[in-house]
């Protein structure tokens, strides 16, 4: 159930000894899921009737008096078949909303004395399947948009748009003038443009001005109901972070997170997946209450498929 504005010490925890009451036990977090997940209404994930009537069984799982068939609360959610009490994942949650550089899966591991560092792993991604809403309100108004290299420099590689040995990302920030809006970002195989124009359709409101540099693939763009602001470097006396400043910024910060939280262990198939847990501090970094964020993900949590270790790791 979505609320639009949840409501401190009941939708969520202010600081970890409310959390601690909150969630004192097992059953603590299964009330919570139910409520966050059919607070209005049960849905049979069976039959797909929604405010389906049902049988409460003695085991905690849900009968539907439809089809008969039976549900759990986690089952169909990135805690489906988990073998950990809910409490633990609660609290890892928690910790990785309000640690300011969020947490690398040695530090969870650490932590919550995980036998392995893979399971440390498994977490932490799905939870990054979980910090992108499919529903997403898209940027609009004056929007930057550039593709940056990720990773280390390849012997033997050259610079610029075709450099080998790295990996490509094109971003896209909300110009608010001297502050930058909210932020998307995506791993891309090449800057041609098809990819370019589908991701800034994908990501940007029709009627929006999408600012970029000289790059010839990002002409047409006005065509498809935009309006193309270009600051070409050459000839301007300007440095490209200097002509689209918040794109420079975030890449900037983005590669710097990933060095200092993550020790720059990523692999270009997984980045979108850490760009994304990226994404979603940015554009919540201005909350002061940091159990917002806590809720917002176990929010999305309820709502997002489960991915076994192997789909993780393929």
């Amino acid at each position: 159930m979505a609320v639009a504005r949840p409501q401190a010490g009941r939708d969520y925890p202010r600081n970890w000894d409310e959390f601690l009451k909150l969630f004192s036990t097992e059953q603590d977090c299964f009330d919570y899921l139910e409520r966050v997940r059919w607070g209005k209404g049960f849905i049979c994930p069976h039959c797909g009737s929604f405010g389906a009537a049902f049988w409460r069984m003695g085991d905690g799982r849900r009968r539907c008096k439809l089809c008969r068939a039976e549900t759990t609360v986690t089952a169909g959610t990135i805690f489906h078949g988990t073998r950990k009490d809910l409490r633990i994942w609660f609290a890892a949650i928690w910790h990785v909303v309000n640690a300011k550089n969020g947490a690398s899966a040695m530090t969870i591991q650490r932590t919550f004395g995980f036998g392995s560092y893979q399971t440390a792993w498994a977490w932490l991604h799905k939870l990054r399947r979980a910090m992108v809403r499919p529903d997403r309100d898209l940027l609009r108004g004056d929007v930057e948009v550039d593709e940056i290299f990720y990773g280390g420099v390849k012997r033997g590689g050259s610079g610029g748009r075709g450099a080998p040995g790295k990996t490509l990302v094109v971003i896209a920030v909300e110009d608010h003038g001297k502050g930058a809006g909210r932020v998307r970002m995506k791993r891309i195989l090449k800057a041609d443009k098809h990819t370019l124009h589908g991701f800034i359709r994908s990501n940007v409101v029709t009627g929006s001005t999408i600012i970029t540099d000289g790059w010839s693939h990002y002409q047409g763009i006005d065509k498809l109901g935009y309006t193309h602001a270009r600051r070409v470097v050459s000839g301007s006396g300007k440095q490209a972070h200097e002509l689209l400043p918040h794109v420079h910024r975030v890449a900037g910060l983005s590669k710097r997170w990933l060095l200092g939280t993550h020790q720059g262990s990523w692999s270009p198939e997984q980045l979108d997946y850490y760009l994304d847990e990226y994404t979603f501090r940015y554009n919540r970094r201005r909350s002061k209450l940091r159990g917002v964020l806590f809720y917002r993900l176990i929010e999305n949590a309820v709502v997002t498929d489960p991915h076994p270790y192997k789909d993780l790791r393929a």
